[in-house]
Order: structure tokens, then C-alpha cells, then sequence
């Protein structure tokens, strides 16, 4: 284990690091997983052959934890390190009974728990029971308490969603805060919008205006030139004539 997270650490250092998959690397107890590890944030050690958690370090920003197909039966509390956990995938374990499950009460972020393929399923009432005992719980098995199953795009939302209170729960008011902000930005940039086609079209009307005047003034001068043409036509005619005139005399 220890070589494979040397690998997939890729030179960077652990503090930087917030997302590990360790599947299929085979141990059966986590060794090389230390307390540098404070930005992880999802860390998946499937089918690596686990007995225990015995070694589990302090990961105050894990929220997904995966670890399904080993051979866990119990030592949950050992995730206590780990309080932000939001999903738990334990199917495919050795886990019996509830008292097994007796620690997980203590999550009080705990939205997604998977215990599929334990033996612990075939407890009578297995799923209200288990309901009762983690209150924070939302889906068991991928099913919620109504056997509603579990949306997809949901559980990608509480996964990527940083708005959330203390107790992991998404904010409702700030949400609602978000939307009217971003309602009111909408509207005042369509004002803006309008405003300023309303202005463009004015602009444009007075170009036009500027424009026609100008046409105006231009076609006023070509007549006038049109008229001085003509009434000075006549005169031109007549001194040459006078003109002619006194040369045929002479």
C-alpha cells in the first residue's frame, strides 16, 4: 500500500492531495495513509483485503470514504478521526449484526450508508433499524426510508456542494439568498439591456437627422449654384454677341 500511495501522490505533496484511489492494492490494514492527508476528501481502498481499520489515519476533510469488497466485521469507531464522512460504502463486507453499527450513530454528517452484501442485512427490520440508529441518514442501500430510490444527480450535488452548515446540512436560506441576488442581476442587466437599445436607437435617429439636414443643405447649395449658372448664362450670351457685333461693324 505504501508503494501504490507513493504513486498516486504523482510528487505532489499530501496537504495538496484530495482525492486517493488505493483500489486493489492488497493489505490487510492500512499502512503508509498518514495524518499529512488533511485536504483529503475522498479516499477509495475497494478489494485491498482488509481485515480491520486498525492504522485508519485523521482525515478532518474526508467526506467519501469507499470500501467495499474487504473482509471488515467491525472497529467502525476508528473513523471517528474522520467526522465530516458523508458517504460510507461498506457492501461486500463481514459485518453481522447492529452492535457493529453502533458507532456510525455518533456521524452526524452521515447521508449515504451502503451495507449491501453483509450479513447484517438479514436482520429482521435491518433497514428501519438502521434508519432509527443513524438519524442523519438519508439513503441506506441506495434506497431512502420511503424505498425511494437514491438520485443520482443528488448525491453528485452533496458531494460538490461547499454550502453547508455546521451540521453538513445544505443551508436552505442561503440558497433561497443566492437565487433572489441572482434574479436581481438578471433584471437589473436587462434593464441595462433595454436602456441602453433605447439609447442606441435614439442616437441613431439623430445620426439620421444629421444626416438628412446635411442632404438638405447640400442639394439647397446645388440649386443655388444651378440658379447663378442660369442668370448669369444670359448676360455671357449677350456681351459676346455685343461683342461680335462690333467686330462685324469694325
Amino acid at each position: 500500500m505504501e508503494k501504490r500511495i507513493l504513486l498516486e501522490k504523482r510528487g505532489n505533496r499530501p496537504a495538496d492531495i484530495k482525492e486517493l484511489v488505493l483500489d486493489n492494492c492488497r493489505s490487510t490494514h492500512i499502512e503508509g495513509l498518514t495524518d499529512e492527508f488533511v485536504a483529503l476528501e475522498s479516499l477509495s481502498l475497494i478489494n485491498v483485503g482488509l481485515t480491520s481499520l486498525k492504522g485508519f489515519p485523521k482525515l478532518p476533510s474526508l467526506k467519501k470514504l469507499e470500501l467495499s469488497d474487504n473482509r471488515i466485521s467491525g472497529g467502525l469507531n476508528l473513523l471517528h478521526v474522520s467526522p465530516k464522512i458523508t458517504h460510507l460504502n461498506l457492501s461486500g463486507n463481514k459485518i453481522k449484526d447492529l452492535d457493529a453499527l453502533q458507532p456510525l450513530k455518533e456521524f452526524k454528517n452521515l447521508k449515504y450508508l451502503d451495507l449491501f452484501n453483509n450479513e447484517v442485512t438479514n436482520v429482521d427490520n435491518y433497514r428501519e433499524k438502521v434508519f432509527s440508529l443513524i438519524p442523519s441518514l438519508r439513503y441506506l442501500d441506495g434506497f431512502d426510508m420511503d424505498d425511494c430510490e437514491v438520485d443520482d444527480s443528488e448525491a453528485e450535488d452533496d458531494e460538490v456542494n461547499g454550502n453547508e452548515d455546521g451540521d453538513g446540512d445544505v443551508n436552505e436560506e442561503d440558497s433561497e439568498d443566492v437565487s433572489d441576488e441572482e434574479e436581481d442581476d438578471n433584471t437589473e442587466g436587462l434593464a441595462t439591456v433595454y436602456k441602453n437599445n433605447l439609447e442606441d436607437d435614439s442616437d441613431e435617429e439623430d445620426y439620421m437627422g444629421e444626416e438628412e439636414e446635411e442632404e438638405d443643405d447640400d442639394y439647397d447649395i446645388i440649386e443655388d449654384e444651378q440658379e447663378e449658372e442660369e442668370d448669369s448664362s444670359p448676360a455671357r450670351g449677350k456681351k459676346r454677341k455685343h461683342e461680335d457685333g462690333g467686330e462685324s461693324g469694325n
